[in-house]
């Protein structure tokens, strides 16, 4: 059991933090880390520091956010301050990225924090954030740099996932529901990785050898077909990057996915999954495409908010990424709804509003952004998953001859 007066275990803390340097990141020796964290997030980040070190690392420097400062300024700030974000921040990050520097961040903040603040603030600073951070994301979604997330059980955030629980109860449950999910609860966590990145390797070539024209989705409330991109190409797993490292982005990771062509999105579909976003929980999203675009929007919960999300800009109402995860995922199989982005969308298929990456196309990471847009690739500030997938969905692989190829029965491999 753990240490102290944490009920978190500190071994299995350890391998986590070992996972994310050794398989997220790949860290190389003299490779510098740029690593953002919650405070509450400290301990992760001393042993992440330290593996890092041990791999040889140049500089690990963290940069830390705080709950508390974060709500200082919805309820003191003038109101200009909502338009504004630290630009020079995000350019010394895009910097260091020019540099070869790798990027780690650990999720943890509490998924509502912003639910009580004013969405039309909340929305005015993302957007800010967004097109600030727009230098160093590029790097990211570019795939430029080795680039890893991996999450740490915040006491706001286990609160939220387990409310019936006193507080370290809730604590320890959501690590161990982290520490299950990200393969470190086994004896050796690096060799699960690798058999597991090799499952999904097995799914993304089949895929790829299919060489289908779009996926057309079925079930209650979606009829929906999801053209995919000229010349793209699946993932899943472990990735190579710009820089030749070899990593594995998120920790956890259920999914195969690839980019959908932004105009070719046809039909309706509904959300199976609560989408949390920015301090609020958005649940039966209903949305309806027409040649692309997100024509008709609705949700019975979080419905404005939805609709200042799909305004953000041009792109933000196509679509840039669609994932396919099986119904039996562990992340599904464990009941939790987490609030958090990257785990739930690996309990279920899912797809994303906004920017694709050009690392799903052949040849994607020499293309020119205006090469990724001629084959259907979508550019936006935002990228937003949300899932579709459940027991209840088939999802079935069409041909450019017309042809079809079962993918998924009922929320598993077909």
């Amino acid at each position: 059991m753990a240490q102290g007066n944490t009920p978190i275990d500190p071994v299995k803390l350890d391998k986590l933090a070992e996972v994310a340097i050794k398989v997220g990141l790949q860290l190389q020796p003299g490779q510098d880390l740029v690593l953002t964290a919650p405070m509450a997030a400290l301990p992760l980040v001393r042993k992440i520091t330290e593996h890092a070190y041990k791999a040889g690392a140049g500089i690990v420097q963290p940069i830390f956010s705080d709950e508390e400062i974060t709500l200082n300024r919805y309820r003191h700030a003038a109101d200009a301050s909502f338009d504004k974000a630290p630009g020079w921040l995000f350019e010394g990050m895009a910097k260091a990225f020019d540099g070869n520097a790798a990027r780690l961040a650990i999720s943890g903040d509490n998924p509502m924090m912003l639910a009580g603040e004013d969405p039309a603030k909340v929305a005015r600073a993302n957007r800010a954030t967004s097109m600030a951070y727009k230098p160093a994301l590029e790097k990211i979604t570019g795939f430029d740099i080795n680039w890893n997330i991996v999450s740490y059980p915040n006491a706001s955030w286990a609160r939220l996932v387990f409310p019936n629980d006193p507080e370290e109860v809730a604590v320890k449950k959501l690590a161990d529901a982290i520490f299950a999910a990200s393969r470190v609860d086994v004896e050796d966590p690096i060799g699960a990785w690798k058999a597991h990145n090799a499952k999904l390797k097995e799914r993304w070539t089949w895929l790829n050898g299919q060489q289908f024209a779009s996926l057309h989705y079925t079930g209650p409330g979606t009829d929906l077909t999801i053209g995919l991109a000229d010349e793209h190409r699946w993932k899943g797993g472990a990735s190579e990057a710009k820089n030749g490292i070899t990593c594995n982005p998120n920790i956890p990771t259920e999914e195969v996915f690839t980019t959908p062509h932004s105009q070719r999105v046809e039909g309706y579909v509904r959300s199976t999954k609560p989408l949390s976003h920015n301090g609020t929980l958005i649940a039966d999203i209903e949305v309806k495409f027409e040649a692309g675009r997100i024509v008709e929007a609705k949700a019975s919960k979080g419905e404005a908010v939805l609709q200042k999300v799909l305004d953000t800009d041009e792109g933000s109402r196509r679509l840039g990424e669609v994932a396919l995860v099986p119904h039996s995922s562990p992340i599904s199989k464990s009941g939790v709804l987490f609030y958090n982005t990257l785990f739930d969308e690996n309990a279920a298929s899912h797809i994303a509003l906004g920017q694709c990456y050009a690392d799903c196309f052949i040849n994607g990471t020499k293309m020119s952004q205006d090469e990724i847009a001629k084959r259907g690739g979508n550019k936006s500030l935002i990228h937003i998953d949300w899932m579709i997938g459940s027991d209840k969905i088939d999802i079935d692989g069409l041909k450019a001859d017309g042809s079809k190829v079962p993918v998924m029965r009922k929320g598993e491999w077909a």
